[in-house]
This record gives C-alpha cells, structure tokens and sequence, in this order.
C-alpha cells in the first residue's frame, strides 16, 4: 500500500529521512510531560532538554486529565496543555504531540476516562460508534490546539501521533478504527505527518496499513543484547520500501543503545522518559509491570538522563556529546542510509553479532563499535577492536562513531579521513575535534597517528597532513565552547556542584479532630462500582449487616484495587488483588454481624491484561460482590475423557488424569455439575492457562428449531484467578488443557453461594478529599510514633521550611499508608509494609514542589504482622 511521503506545512519524509528546516533532520527527542509537573517548572524543564542537545520533545495529551467527569473540560492552570506547547517553541524545541485517544504512559487507564466502562455497549479502542463518539468530543477540543501550532506557521508540532502500540491490543477492525482517527485529525485541520507506533514490530497491526498514517516503531532491546543492529535494519528496510524513514518512537534512555540505533537507520529517535516527571495524586495506572497486579509508583522515573526532581545524571552528558556528533556532521549524518558495515572489523570484547555502519552523504561511512562489557583494562579501561586492519582502542561500556573514509572537503581541508576511531564532536578550518576517554586514533589518507589518552582539563594534540586533531575527554567536551586552527579550546565553566544535604528528622505534627466528610451514595442490593458512585478517582464506603450463622468463610468476587474489609469489627489484611476471587476465613464471627469495607482506587489499568478482571482496560474499579459459602463439594472425581485415543464411552476419570504419549496436546475433560444456588467453580493446581466451557440447557436431540439452543460460556481460568462463577442450575463443563503426565494435576471444588445484600454507600472523591486536605483545620500537637489500630484514620497537618527544589518527604513506618496534599492538590500516596510490588521511581517518597504550601498527610493503618504505626518524617531537600 501507498503512503504520502511529502506532507504540507513543511515537513518531508522519504526514505531518506525527515526534512524541514530547509533540509534534512536527525531528530532527537525526549519524553517531557506537562501533566506530571508543576507549572512553574515548564519552562527551566524544557530549558533542561533543550540544553541537552535534543531538539524536540514528544508530549502525551491525557484525556482524563482534562475531562475531570463526562462534560467537564478544564485547560487552566497545569492542564494548560496549549501554553506548554508555546513554551516548548519559545525555548526553540519541536514537539511530537500524542493525544491518544490511548495513550498507556502507566497512567490512569492508559488515559481513557474511567466512566467509559460504565456504558456496557461502548467497547474502548474499537471501530465501534459509542466510542468514537466519545473520541470525537476529546479531539474537538485538543486537536484545534495542536492544529493552531504546527509547524511551521505557528508553532513546534511537527508530527501528531494517532492511538499508541495497537498492535497489543485485540482490535477487531484496525484499519477502520486508524481510518476513523485519520478522518478526524484531517477534518481538524493537521497538516503535519500522522503517526502510529507499534510497540512490539507488527506495523500493519499499529497502523492498519491506513493511507496517511506513518508507521513507528518502539524499540525496548536490553542494551547488552548483540543483536540490536540487525533488527532495527530489518524495520529500516521494510520502511525504507514505502519510501519512509525509521522513526523510533520509544526506545531505551542508554546512549549506547542510541548510538547503535543511528547507525542502524534511525531518523528520529525518542528515547521514553529521558526527563521524569510525577504521579501526582490518583493518576498512576494499575498495570501488569511484572506480576499483575503491579502498581505504578509516584515518581515516574526509570532512569533518564533526569531525575523526578530535575537532577542531571550521567546520561545526560552522553545526551550532549551525541548531539555534538550530530550537529558536527550535519546533512551527511541527517542524509546518511544504514548498511551492514563493508569494513572488517574484529574485537577482543563483545560486542554486536552485525555492527552497523551508514553511507554518509557526500561519501564515507559511520561504524559504531559498541563495546557491550563493562571490565576495565590496565591503565585506560579499553579493550581493542581492528578497524580496516588497523586496531583502536575502544573503552568498556561505549559505542565510539567511528568515521571510515570520510571526505575532509567539507572540513576545509583537501584529502580524506580514512579512520577516526572517536567521535567527532567539533569541526572547523582544518581542524578536528574528538571526545574519548582512551587514546584515539587517526589515519589521514596513508598517515596513521596515535593521540595519547586525555585527561580532565588537558586536551591531546597532534597533527596529520596540516590538519590538527584534538582530544579531549567528554567532561571537557561538553563544556567545548570553540576552538582555534591551531587546537586551542576554550571551555565553558563547570556548573557549580550542589552540596548534598542530610535528611531531617520531623516528629512533631498536628492531629486533626475531625475526619473527611463523606458522601451519601445510596443503598444497593449489590455492591456497585464505585464509578456508578460519581467516584472515578478517589475512594468509597460500602456498609451491611448480615447472618453469618453457620457461615465458615466468605467469597470476594471482582474487588479491586485496595480493599479494607472488616467482619464483626475485625479488620482484615488489605486486599491488592485487583479482581482476583479471595476466600475469607470468617469461623469466629456468628450471627448477624456488621461488614464495612474501604475501596480505594490506585488507579484504572493501563494495558490490557486478561489475567486478572480489574486489568482490563476499561475495567471499573469497586468492592464487587461478597459471597457467604453455603456448602463446599469436591468434584475432582468422575471427569469423562475426550481426546487422543480415548474412545467410546468416554473413559471416566479424574481431573488431568487420563495418561497417554501424546505430551503437550490437548485433552478434554467433562461432567455435569448441579447446583440449587449461584455457585463457583475453584480449578486448584491450575499452572498454565485452562479453557473451560460451560454449557447450559439442554445438548440439541432434535433438529433445530424445534429444540431449545443450549447457551455456551467459555472462560479462560488463569493461576492469577482460578475461578469460574455459575449461576444455579445444571451445567456441562468442559475443561481442556494440555497433557502433562510430569504435571501436579488438578483439583476441583464446587462453592455453593449466597449473596451478601442491602449495602450502604458512601463517597470521598478526589476533589472532596484535596478540599478537606486544603482547608484551615484546627490541631492537636502530637509527637511521632503515631500507633494506629487496623482501619484507624488520622489526618495530620505538618509544618515544612522553604525550599528552592522542594521536598521530598519519606514516611518510615509499618502497615501504614500515607496519602499527602500540598498546594491544594494531592501529591501522592506511599504504602509501607506489606504491600504490593511497586514500579517506576521510589515508591516511598512524596515530592511537595517548591512554592506549594502546606502540607496534610492522610495515615491509615492496615492489619499485619506488626502494628500499624508512623514511626518518622524523613525529610529530605530535593535539590541534592
């Protein structure tokens, strides 16, 4: 299929890469999202990038983040999306603008707004009516932002990018729901290139092969990995065959890696979340990082070349020696093509199983030599690697730009560069200028030189054919200011270095007498979700009193994401198991006895993963159902078998316990199961994935339409969630898994249920928790350790100095959980003790940016092993 390779507005894409500007751009891009930092630090973040030596930035637009409730629109104050956007320009940054209307990003549902699910019809990230209904009043109001400032009439936006990774998600219709998308971008006026990335290579699956939508390609190898290069040429190639350039979307934040990546034909490369930012409040997503169930952390950070708080690490000063090899090659790096390098190269290291190499424009090559170990030498820390019979030093954990028969014309200077085994940071009249760390070498035409190792605020000189070479090593190259024919450099200043600050110990904090209000959501025969509620961020009280006579334990269908519950006052361990089915131990408590349980939400699923109800995308957040167990029958036993040789009549068995030689094939095992109550199925010892077929009504005796249809239910039973839910009645099922003679086997029980009813509900929401948190509230002064039993609240106004970088505050405690608020809006939660995993930054820190005043803590404790108690206050000055 076809696609535009020209676009208006400016912006060009062929097989050669991408042009505007006048010509031809290598683009490098940092992900900076406005929404996950505080205004006031917009501007000096970006700042930051550009600094960097990056050139643009790429910007997700949250949809729920400026859809607060279905109707409500806000664009002020940090979701001020179109200020941002003009920020960018003026620090002389391009944008890459990502409205969604999915987004993933570990955020909130991936950015679709949790109220979608509540409409059982509208199915999220579909060509279906109901949900591009909804899409289409998102992009009315953000696609006239970015149509206003694109590039080059009024603004940076030089690409917008439709959907995110797709080709994950089981789209019925991609290139009808692409269509969909393109159709409405271009009714808005976008003139710049249409993107759609692929998160794992399937480009058909991200963009549906759509005619004006640019495939992109998110890359996530593991730096060591030697076969980074011939993968990303694979994607070069095919793209390279509609006449389009590599655009890496995503890909690792390592140098090294991005080194590999140009070499490999990369014309854009956007490493995530070079600049990190924050989860502000309840906007983490609950994702399948891991183990599902894993929740994202506060701090959004893993590990770019700036931290959550703006520090600047090492990577940073890679970022800019990179982008001086770019700058100082220019068109014929922006123009280059990747090949397989033609120069034979061997090393003592390892290294890639196919380095790259690409043609630069005007003629020569660029080689990169990555070396993939991380030992040291002696002396210098370089291993050797043989470039064109010639050896080279090359320092552990690089990947030096090594320039092959590069012309020197351009450079002033008549002959050519036949090696330079660093990179070229700085060209000028006859000179040339490398950053290295071990000693470099040079061979002009015939003549080979050797320039020794530089040290810190020494630079190496030679000279070859009346062309002067400099060394200097990449401290001192990224402070390069100029340089002079006969290779004197002159170097900006060091930044000054911030003295780090020891955390301080706060202990006395004020008690407030009063709890956060609540408010009434009715009463309800079953628990509802807490989105039915009006509560789509926030939490919700489910209250009920029941006859637990006779009762032993309790079901919890579909509960999810952190679950308080307490039977007959006795509060439970916090429940994470985002919709997993939980048996409860109740034997102590008879009678009619009270039920109250807390649901927070953390916050909705950002990837779809089926292992667990409450990890769908699109799945509501809630207390579900609680069940009492009426009775409890094994029925392992009396399973007939289907499949192999087995014949007729069916072999009677137990469960996974037909034997035969066909190892790993299918096998089908069937009985009928009665029951006069609403009941669930419990598959035990279940390792991998099991189809389970439920079949009610009765099997078909007669021809069709004379005999009633039975109804089939098929259900994919998970280790995560063993459970199959049947209402009362009689039911044929079907379980098939695969032969596995060394397996544990499995075992079956039938739960029969009864539903626990007639529940009061109340809400805290975000917006009436920030209020109460925010409000001047009078105190009692206490000293920490607070002790709080399980279920027990206490909400604590603590008194903070100022700070130029804020702070970051770090709860030491035990089964607690810390909600804070600072500057009228909430600034995280962090869970100690038993706990769920975490990923992204810290997880045990809160961040209040500077000039946010005030600051409220909410503590609950949970029941544990060890009490419930806030031992301290770490505070610690975020500009260390």
């Amino acid at each position: 299929m076809s696609h535009p390779t020209t676009i208006d507005q400016g912006i060009a894409l062929d097989a050669r890469g991408i042009r505007f500007e006048g010509g031809p751009q290598l683009v490098l891009c940092a992900s900076l999202f406005y929404f996950r930092l505080p205004r006031e630090q917009w501007r000096a973040r970006l700042a930051q990038v550009r600094a960097s030596g990056y050139t643009c930035v790429d910007v997700y637009l949250p949809w729920n983040f400026h859809e607060t409730a279905p109707g409500r629109w806000s664009f002020e104050g940090r979701r001020d999306v179109a200020a941002f956007l003009d920020l960018a320009q003026e620090e002389g940054l391009y944008v890459i603008a990502r409205p969604g209307p999915y987004i993933c990003s570990e955020w909130d549902g991936g950015a679709l707004p949790a109220w979608l699910g509540l409409d059982p019809q509208l199915r999220v990230r579909q060509h279906e009516p109901r949900f591009l209904d909804r899409v289409a009043a998102w992009f009315d109001q953000a696609l006239p932002l970015l149509a206003e400032r694109q590039y080059p009439a009024n603004g940076p936006v030089i690409m917008v990018q439709l959907e995110n990774e797709l080709d994950f998600f089981d789209c019925e219709d991609r290139t009808g729901y692409l269509t969909a998308l393109r159709d409405q971008a271009v009714r808005h006026g976008i003139t710049v290139p249409l993107i759609a990335c692929s998160g794992q290579g399937d480009l058909e699956g991200a963009t549906g092969d759509v005619p004006g939508v640019v495939p992109a390609c998110n890359f996530y190898p593991d730096d060591d990995s030697p076969h980074i290069e011939p993968e990303v040429r694979r994607y070069a190639e095919l793209l390279a065959e509609r006449d389009l350039p590599l655009l890496i979307t995503e890909t690792n934040r390592r140098h090294r890696t991005l080194r590999r990546l140009l070499a490999s034909g990369a014309s854009l490369i956007a490493p995530y979340l070079q600049s990190s930012g924050w989860n502000f409040g309840y906007t983490p997503s609950a994702g399948n990082w891991g183990r599902p169930g894993n929740l994202m952390s506060h701090g959004y950070d893993f590990g770019g070349y700036v931290s959550s708080t703006g520090t600047e690490r090492p990577e940073y000063a890679e970022a800019q020696i990179l982008a001086r090899v770019i700058d100082t090659l220019g068109p014929r790096l922006a123009l280059a093509t990747p090949t397989a390098p033609h120069t034979p190269v061997s090393t003592d290291f390892p290294t890639s199983s196919s380095p790259s190499a690409l043609r630069l424009d005007g003629g020569g090559r660029l080689l990169a030599v990555p070396h993939l170990g991380t030992r040291t030498g002696t002396g210098t820390g370089a291993g050797t690697a043989v470039v064109n019979g010639v050896p080279v030093a090359v320092a552990a954990d690089s990947c030096p730009l090594m320039l092959v028969d590069v012309p020197l014309r351009p450079w002033g200077h008549d002959g050519t560069l036949t090696l330079a085994s660093a990179d070229p940071v700085a060209a000028g009249e006859g000179v040339l200028v490398f950053s290295s760390e071990v000693p470099v070498t040079v061979v002009v035409g015939d003549l080979r030189v050797e320039i020794p190792a530089p040290t810190a605020g020494a630079p190496e000189r030679a000279t070859a054919a009346g062309l002067t070479l400099v060394a200097l090593v990449p401290a001192d190259a990224v402070r390069l200011r100029s340089t002079d024919r006969n290779g004197t450099v002159r170097l900006d200043a060091p930044a000054p270095a911030r003295p780090a600050s020891q955390p301080v110990a706060v202990r006395r904090v004020r008690r407030r007498a009063d709890s956060a209000p609540e408010r009434a959501a009715g009463r309800h025969e079953l628990p509802p979700t807490l989105e039915s509620l009006g509560v789509y961020r926030g939490r919700g009280t489910y209250r009920t009193t029941t006859d637990l006579t006779g009762v032993d334990e309790l079901l919890l269908v579909g509960a999810a994401d952190i679950v308080d519950l307490s039977v007959a006052g006795r509060v439970r361990p916090t429940i994470a198991g985002f919709g997993a089915t939980r048996r409860i131990d109740v034997r102590e408590a008879t009678g009619a006895v009270d039920v109250e349980a807390v649901v927070e939400i953390w916050g909705h699923a950002n990837f779809d993963d089926a292992r667990l109800p409450a990890l769908r995308l699109g799945a509501l957040r809630g207390l579900g159902t609680l069940w009492t167990v009426r009775e409890t029958l094994d029925v392992s036993a009396l399973w007939s078998v289907h499949g192999h040789w087995a014949g007729r009549p069916a072999p009677l068995r137990e469960l996974g316990g037909w034997s035969s030689t066909r190892v790993g094939l299918p096998v089908t095992y069937t009985r009928e199961i009665r029951s006069a109550t609403a009941a669930a199925l419990h598959l035990k010892g279940v390792v991998e994935p099991v189809r389970v077929t439920v079949t009610d009504g009765e099997p078909l005796t007669v021809p069709a339409p004379h005999a009633a249809q039975s109804v089939h239910t098929v259900h994919t039973v998970h280790a995560e969630d063993p459970w199959v839910p049947l209402p009362a009645g009689t039911h044929r099922i079907s379980v098939t898994l695969p032969h596995h003679p060394s397996g544990g086997g499995l075992r079956a029980e039938l739960l029969a249920l009864h539903p626990v009813t007639d529940w009061t509900c109340s809400a805290q929401d975000d917006d009436l928790l920030s209020g109460f948190a925010t409000e001047a509230a009078p105190g009692q002064e206490v000293l920490l350790p607070l002790t709080l039993a399980p279920g027990e609240e206490a909400w604590l106004d603590v008194d903070l100095p100022t700070s130029h970088g804020g702070f970051l505050l770090r709860p030491d405690g035990t089964q607690i959980r810390v909600s804070g608020w600072a500057g009228g809006e909430c600034v995280g939660r962090v869970w100690s003790g038993d706990r769920p995993d975490f990923s992204g930054g810290d997880a045990n820190v809160l961040w209040i940016p500077p000039g946010w005043s005030g600051l409220t803590l909410l503590v609950r404790g949970a029941a544990g092993p060890k009490a419930a108690e806030l031992r301290v206050l770490w505070l610690e000055s975020a500009d260390s």
